[in-house]
């Protein structure tokens, strides 16, 4: 899960993360950037090619590893975090090592050392320090080494912070700048059509369009073939050269040469780009309820989800009995968008609060006011799958008492990375604090316990007479909410009561289908999850919970 945190001001409640659907959103400073942005390049202007290089490279290192000595949610050893990182320096040249202790680094060639740079304070210096002197052994190998040279800068910021976060856990990392443009767009979405492509057989081929896209409104068709972008032919492109061509800036415009089964010739359409955030939801009528599925939580999400359930209300109408929602295969996303989610069902009660070492870290996210689906039955499906931004709606729909879990076991990552951008635009993910179910516990290695366990289940009328006799068991709620972050025995323990499933089985949804069309059962149903009373954890207590990463 992550937050997208505005670097030049700190969290706040409400509003510190960008796209938070119904918030207000903190206002950005944002003529700092702008006045930072025009003296970096008075001040390089007459710089060398060689002194532009180390000064990159010297924001690289001292704002990635600032960042992780602030944020990451235990104290760092900056040292050992460091050496790390320059050790990968040899999988670029093997002449290279790099050696140190907690008060200094040394780079060797051929093993003889050759440069050796002191770091004051050592172990208590700062992540701006120990990048400070990273950087000054970065450029005496890139002097030194043609191999380090010639891999280019990208594949060297790679290396570095890969070792780096890899020192972290196994959620952190690095993405270079050409991932990282990628995930932003398919977070936050980018200037496009509206088109999902293939490039199969040398053939460009669309194979899905959005819904409320310039491509939907222009009349372009699944298994349209693309022929020129921009009157360029795009034969011998890849698929992530066409992408490119067809992005640009929003109002700017694009022809495509198409064609079209049906018609004899190819054709041209212009197209205006606008802004578009690729997909998560989708929808389906199953009888007199309405089934969704959500893939992931980016910035669109909650406004999609509450867009798609209107037409639902409006296909459906009066008979509509219930929702499902499916999460199952779901890795997660943007803490905004799971929790906006959560809230689309809720009158009242608290969503999640999150909790790390920095102080902005601990925020606490209440409903607010307006169930969606009027509190109609309500069904969430999970797997071994859903994770992070999934086990958020999950545990908050069903710890308020609002939906049945049907399912194994989720994935049981409670931890959430806070991402900051660097200076390549580049981002580095970094685990920052782990969160809290309305009830208490923690999720991280645990995860969502269903409320009917289907796991090695393969009959929903078994289930069901089951759940009719009262025979099924009720979530083991007090020893979940009494186990420890740190006590993993006790925590696999009641993994195993609904051991994970990684594969979908369709005995889920069967089961939803007719628990929804069974309202006394539905209300039995929910009642195998109630939270004990005294579970809730004391907000001050919480934070001082340990965490192991």
């Amino acid at each position: 899960m992550q937050w997208i945190p505005n670097r030049l001001s700190a969290f706040r409640p409400e509003g510190a993360v960008t796209g938070w659907p119904g918030k207000q959103v903190a206002r950005r400073l944002v003529f700092l950037p702008l006045l930072l942005g025009l003296y970096a390049c008075a001040s390089t202007a007459s710089k060398s090619p060689e002194d532009k290089i180390a000064a990159m490279d010297r924001d690289m290192l001292q704002t990635g590893l600032a960042d992780i000595d602030s944020i990451y949610i235990n104290k760092p050893d900056m040292p050992k975090l460091t050496l790390s990182g320059m050790q990968q320096l040899s999988s670029l040249d093997p002449d290279l090592s790099v050696d140190g202790d907690s008060d200094e680094l040394k780079l060797l060639l051929k093993k003889i050392v050759i440069e050796t740079e002191k770091v004051e304070d050592g172990e208590e210096a700062t992540g701006k320090q120990w990048g400070k002197a990273a950087a000054r052994i970065l450029r005496e190998a890139r002097e030194k080494s043609p191999k380090l040279a010639a891999v280019g800068d990208e594949k060297i910021y790679e290396a570095i912070f890969t070792g780096i976060v890899g020192k972290l856990d196994g959620f952190s990392r690095y993405s270079g700048t050409e991932a990282a443009r990628e995930e932003r767009a398919a977070r936050d979405g980018f200037g496009g059509i509206g088109i999902r492509i293939s490039v199969e057989d040398g053939e460009v081929r669309i194979t899905a369009i959005m819904h409320y896209t310039p491509a939907e409104r222009l009349g372009l068709k699944r298994d349209d073939i693309i022929l020129k972008v921009d009157n360029k032919s795009v034969e011998g492109w890849t698929q992530q050269q066409v992408i490119n061509e067809l992005r640009g800036e929003v109002d700017s415009r694009v022809t495509l040469t198409l064609l079209r089964d049906g018609k004899d010739d190819p054709f041209d359409i212009s197209i205006k780009r606008a802004h578009v955030v690729p997909e998560t939801v989708s929808y389906r009528r199953e009888g007199d309820i309405a089934y969704f599925r959500i893939f992931s939580f980016n910035s669109g999400t909650a406004t999609s989800l509450k867009r798609t359930i209107n037409d639902a209300k409006d296909e459906i109408g009066k008979k509509l009995k219930g929702y499902i929602l499916d999460l199952r295969n779901n890795p997660g996303g943007l803490v905004p968008q799971s929790v906006a989610t959560a809230d689309l069902f809720l009158n009242e009660g608290r969503v999640i609060s999150v909790h790390g070492r920095h102080p902005d870290s601990h925020q606490y996210f209440e409903s607010t006011d307006g169930d969606i689906a009027k509190g109609k039955p309500l069904v969430v499906l999970i797997d071994g799958n859903s994770a992070s931004a999934a086990e958020i709606v999950a545990a908050a729909l069903q710890d308020n008492g609002r939906a049945v879990l049907i399912g194994s076991n989720s994935y049981g990552k409670g931890s959430v990375q806070n991402i900051q951008q660097l200076p390549n635009s580049g981002e580095i993910k970094i685990t920052w604090a782990r969160f809290h179910a309305p009830s208490g516990y923690t999720l991280h290695h645990l995860g969502v316990l269903p409320t009917i366990c289907t796991a090695g289940k393969h009959s929903s009328d078994a289930l069901m007479n089951e759940l009719r006799l009262g025979e099924l068991p009720e979530v083991p709620m007090i020893k979940r909410n009494a186990a420890k972050p740190d006590d993993t025995k006790a925590l696999d323990a009641l993994r195993q009561s609904c051991p994970a499933r990684k594969s979908e089985d369709p005995v889920d949804l069967e089961l939803a289908l007719k628990l929804i069309d069974q309202p006394s059962l539905y209300a039995s149903a929910v009642d195998l999850a109630t939270p004990p009373e005294a579970a809730q954890v004391d907000d001050a207590a919480e934070a001082l919970l340990p965490f192991i990463p």
